[in-house]
C-alpha cells in the first residue's frame, strides 16, 4: 500500500532522486524546499512519514522535528537524511525525537529499506496478528515463548527471550538502552550496561544473527542496538 511521504530537501537533484525512488516503490512523495513551507502544510494535511534534511536555508531539520513532536498529535515517523555524520549529531537528532538517521548521498536500496522498516513499524498490518513475529527464517511464538530458526528450536533464558522479542518487534529501529532496561528488567533497574551487553552477546550467539541468516544486530554508538534485515523481504 502506497504511503504519503514529505521530503524536506533544498537541493533539486537530490529531491528529484528521493521522489523518483519512493514514487517507483508506489508511494506519493511531496518535496519541500523550505522548512516553513513544510510546516504550513503540516498544519493542514497529514503525512505518513517525514524525511528531513538537517541543514536548510531557513529552519534546520532539527527545529522542524521539534515543532512536529510538540504540535502534532499523530506520532508520525521521522528520518533525517543528512551529510552530518559526527557522533554528536546522530545522538542530537535521535534525542530530539527522530526515528532513524541516514547519511547522504542517498542510496536507493538503503532509502527503501529504512523507509519500509519505519512504515511497517508505525503502521503494522492488522492481519499479521501479535502472537507470532517472523523475520528472515526466524519465528517467535509469543504465547508459547519459543524461538525457532528454520524450524529448529532455540533455547533461550526468559530474559534472553524478552530481549529477542523486543529487538524483533523493532526491526530497523534503534532500541535504546533505557528502553531495553524498562522492557526486559523493569524500570527500577538503571545501571545495567554490562548486563545488557552480555545478554545482547548471548542472543546474537544463540540465534546466530549473522548476515548470511538474513539479520544483523548492530550496536549504535552509545545509544543502543538495531536489528537489521540484510537481504530480501520477510
Amino acid at each position: 500500500m502506497g504511503m504519503k511521504i514529505a521530503s524536506l530537501e533544498d537541493e533539486p537533484a537530490e529531491a528529484a532522486l528521493i521522489r523518483q525512488i519512493l514514487g517507483e516503490a508506489g508511494h506519493v512523495c511531496m518535496t519541500f524546499r523550505r522548512s516553513r513551507e513544510l510546516l504550513l502544510h503540516l498544519r493542514e494535511e497529514n503525512f505518513d512519514l517525514l524525511l528531513l534534511d538537517w541543514q536548510m536555508p531557513d529552519l534546520s531539520g532539527k527545529e522542524v522535528l521539534m515543532w512536529v513532536r510538540a504540535n502534532l498529535d499523530r506520532r508520525v515517523p521521522v528520518m533525517f537524511l543528512t551529510c552530518r555524520n559526527a557522533e554528536e549529531d546522530v545522538i542530537e537528532g535521535l534525542a530530539a525525537g527522530a526515528d532513524d538517521y541516514m547519511l547522504k548521498p542517498v542510496r536507493r536500496g538503503e532509502l527503501l529499506a529504512r523507509t519500509q522498516s519505519l512504515l511497517r513499524r508505525a503502521y503494522p498490518d492488522p492481519a499479521a496478528g501479535g502472537e507470532h513475529v517472523k523475520l528472515a527464517d526466524y519465528v517467535i511464538d509469543c504465547a508459547a515463548r519459543t524461538v525457532a530458526h528454520r524450524a529448529r528450536p532455540l533455547r533461550l533464558t526468559p530474559k534472553e527471550f524478552d530481549l529477542t522479542v523486543l529487538l524483533f518487534r523493532n526491526e530497523g529501529r534503534i532500541v535504546s538502552r533505557d528502553h531495553i532496561v524498562a522492557a526486559v528488567w523493569g524500570r527500577e533497574l538503571s545501571q545495567l550496561s554490562r548486563t545488557i551487553d552480555t545478554h545482547i552477546s548471548r542472543v546474537r550467539s544463540k540465534l546466530a544473527l549473522h548476515p548470511e541468516h538474513g539479520l544483523r544486530l548492530q550496536p549504535v554508538y552509545t545509544l543502543g542496538y538495531r536489528l537489521e534485515l540484510t537481504g530480501g523481504e520477510r
